[in-house]
């Protein structure tokens, strides 16, 4: 099955550090006005998921949930959670290390289409 996230090691150790910081977490990505279209990594529960929102699979151990409207534009492309310096949304738990997670996407293959992991409709 194929998969539509992954992380870079960079990413993967920012993860790590703030897990030991804040516990569990979870990723999301709204599209909205506040933090646009990148993703705000949380504490597991911080953020309220309703029918709006769709699981799109897990990335190092963490759920990463995207908007279902944002998720239309994206759901052709694997994502890949990278991390670079500089701040990034200040709602995002990564705000006071000096780095910020961003997302950098392609295409899937014809192949990958054909085989790809589900998404999970979230409800209230």
């Amino acid at each position: 099955m194929s998969t539509r996230l992954s992380a870079t090691e960079a990413a993967k150790a920012l993860i790590d550090e703030l897990k030991a910081r804040h516990g569990n977490l979870m990723f999301h990505q709204s599209g909205g006005c506040c933090e646009g279209s990148a993703p705000m990594c949380l504490q597991e529960g911080e953020f309220l998921l309703g029918t709006s929102d769709v699981k799109v699979g897990e990335v190092h151990d963490v759920s990463f949930y995207m908007n279902k409207t944002q998720f239309e534009y994206w759901q052709h492309t694997h994502l890949t959670l990278d991390v670079i310096v500089g701040h990034g949304g200040m709602f995002s738990l990564e705000q006071a290390t000096g780095k910020h997670f961003l997302i950098r996407s392609r295409l899937f293959t014809d192949e990958e289409l054909q085989d790809l992991e589900p998404v999970e409709q979230c409800g209230r």
